[in-house]
């Protein structure tokens, strides 16, 4: 990842990467930390101390893992726009229509998280879960979204965070992506053809704001299998564009 001109402070830095390596190891002890990081116990140790008495962090016996505080923070964020709380609800309700894994993704400091996601009993169980960071190139909802930003901001975005390959059919060509953008914007629709996981496809459709910026992208996720033909070409294209015009009509009449 390149490095920004901005002023930063370093200790706060520290604490958020030692908060990231929390969840990467999902708990650990702090030499495990300390070899994880290859920093000093000690300084590991300040800094949890700090994170726990602010409920960033917890302790179990004598491991650490992430705190609850940062559920709050995220249910916050959740909650914190109409148009966030709505596309929760309609997302519900695009998986009672399809029956498959739908979600709602937003970009944020250049990569897409997922605000919200569900799926039903048949459901494909993949890695992909609320407040889970993606890159947007790799996805039906990421390429949605960038096809809606600003030229420049898609620069920004592909310079901090490259066009790393997920499988053989990512797109890693910038001029490729670029393309790739301008059909999205001619037919409002992006599709995922086994780009982020083998053997999965996804149709993703973004959500605008009364101000033309983007919210965000509705997307379903289904088994390459399940998901071909009509179906992904047409119908379910079809279905999620009413669902994302809906939500911005709602937008429209009511923005607050």
């Amino acid at each position: 990842m390149a490095g920004t001109s901005r002023t930063t402070v370093a200790s706060v830095e520290r604490s958020y990467e030692i908060v990231h390596a929390l969840q990467e190891l999902n708990g650990a002890r702090v030499h495990e930390l300390a070899t994880h990081l290859d920093l000093a116990p000690s300084t590991i140790h300040k800094h949890l101390v700090t994170l726990e008495q602010l409920g960033y962090a917890r302790k179990e016996g004598d491991e650490y893992r992430v705190g609850m505080r940062f559920l709050t923070i995220g249910g916050h964020i959740r909650n914190s726009r109409r148009g966030y709380r709505l596309a929760i609800e309609m997302v519900s309700r695009l998986v009672e229509e399809v029956d498959e894994r739908a979600q709602f993704v937003v970009e944020n400091g250049g990569r897409g998280i997922y605000l919200h996601t569900e799926i039903s009993q048949h459901s494909v169980q993949i890695d992909r879960y609320t407040g889970k960071r993606r890159y947007l190139h790799s996805s039906a909802a990421g390429k949605a979204i960038l096809a809606y930003l600003p030229d420049d901001r898609v620069e920004e975005i592909i310079d901090r965070w490259g066009l790393p390959a997920e499988t053989a059919e990512t797109i890693t060509d910038r001029e490729e992506l670029y393309d790739e953008l301008e059909r999205i914007r001619s037919v409002g629709v992006a599709f995922n053809d086994g780009e982020s996981i083998k053997g999965l496809r996804a149709v993703g459709v973004p959500v605008m704001t009364p101000h033309d910026s983007v919210l965000g992208a509705f997307s379903v996720s289904a088994p390459a299998h399940r998901l071909k033909g009509d179906l992904y070409g047409e119908e379910l294209p079809d279905l999620i564009l009413g669902f994302a015009n809906e939500l911005e009509l709602n937008l429209l009449n009511s923005p607050q």
